[in-house]
């Protein structure tokens, strides 16, 4: 089972991957208010950049929205696997006591 817990592609990243679409048709006004609103930050931060600078600040804050997204999948990813293979873990200790 250790294998289970290394983030890759594989039936279990597919099974995440699915859950993580289906769950965002069920989002709740309580939800939203923990949503990162990235682009609005963004624009805010991009009215205040003298015109010269824009352009490099516009890419700056897309590498951190990637970086930031990239970073944020891995650890949901490492989350959900962890434990999933944990409660694996339980129940077939359950099935051989």
């Amino acid at each position: 089972m250790s294998n289970l817990r290394e983030v890759k592609e594989d039936i279990l990243k597919e099974w995440i991957n699915f859950r993580e679409e289906d769950l965002l048709r069920y989002v709740t006004e309580e939800d939203k208010k923990y949503n990162i609103y990235f682009d609005k930050i963004s624009e805010n931060i991009l009215k205040n950049v003298p015109e010269q600078n824009k352009k490099y600040v516009q890419k700056q804050l897309e590498k951190l929205d990637h970086n930031f997204m990239d970073y944020f999948d891995y650890w949901c990813e490492k989350y959900f696997r962890n434990g999933f293979v944990d409660g694996v873990q339980i129940i077939i200790n359950c099935i051989n006591s």
